[in-house]
């Protein structure tokens, strides 16, 4: 997942590489690799591309505005959430970090390990500077 604007950019020149690399790699003609591999090579080359353009065509939908909710099924999915949310309301870490009264490096931090080191009630502080609304109650579903 892409979290800010340097792993957009990181993202898209990764995609870019994969879609050069692809080119060459189908224009060899005098290649001393058997045309078998060639071909297992320039597939696996392909594979990445799609990832990534993924990866940034979501990212861009946050970020243009059109994608205004986000599904989540689990506790575990709402890390993600959080940083989707952010993207999605238009927020930098910076500017999160602002309304919190955080340092920027906080924000950073609680992203890059999926806030992992953040307490429930910090978790309810940025949902609230986010605006994130609940559409349903949640539902509590005990499994044996």
């Amino acid at each position: 997942m892409i979290k800010n604007d340097r792993q957009f950019r990181i993202t898209k020149a990764q995609m870019e590489r994969f879609e050069q690399a692809i080119k060459g790699a189908a224009s060899a003609s005098k290649s001393p690799v058997h045309p078998v591999l060639q071909t297992a090579q320039i597939d696996a080359l392909k594979s990445q591309p799609s990832d990534l353009r993924r990866e940034l065509g979501e990212c861009n939908a946050l970020r243009s505005g059109k994608r205004k909710t986000v599904a989540f099924g689990s506790l575990d999915d709402l890390p993600k959430t959080l940083i989707q949310a952010r993207i999605a309301a238009g927020l930098t870490q910076e500017q999160l970090a602002s309304r919190l009264g955080l340092k920027p490096q906080q924000i950073q931090r609680y992203e890059a390990t999926d806030y992992q080191s953040a307490s429930m009630e910090r978790m309810r502080e940025i949902l609230r500077a986010l605006g994130v609304r609940f559409r349903h109650p949640v539902e509590l579903r005990l499994v044996s």
